[in-house]
């Protein structure tokens, strides 16, 4: 495997394409169709928001951050909370989780090395 592609499902792509570009900090870089908006993070990184009312809500994804604290700030300017930050995998990494509208869980981890 070379690459992946995470799924979110929401109740209502439409207002999550407004959260979901704050909590980004930009347009999403595609809308392959209705239903269906990507942010292209990486080569080999997508996130899709989709809209799925039967899942919306039940799915977690991490993503790596270069820096948690200045991607916390940044949030916070967008009124998007989070938890505070935890010292997690054996003291090697910090994680805060930021929840969508619809009750999704995004990890933000950043390396303590």
């Amino acid at each position: 495997m070379r690459a992946v592609l995470a799924v979110v499902p929401v109740t209502n792509i439409e207002k999550a394409i407004e959260w979901y570009s704050g909590f980004f900090g930009r347009d999403a870089d595609t809308r392959p169709m209705d239903s269906l908006a990507e942010w292209h993070l990486s080569e080999l990184g997508v996130v899709q928001v989709f809209e799925d009312t039967d899942r919306a809500g039940r799915t977690a994804v991490n993503l790596t951050v270069d820096d948690l604290d200045a991607t916390l700030r940044r949030l916070a300017e967008q009124n998007i909370e989070s938890t505070d930050p935890q010292v997690v995998a054996g003291g090697r990494q910090r994680l805060a989780v930021v929840q969508d509208p619809d009750g999704n869980n995004l990890g933000l981890i950043a390396s303590l090395d």
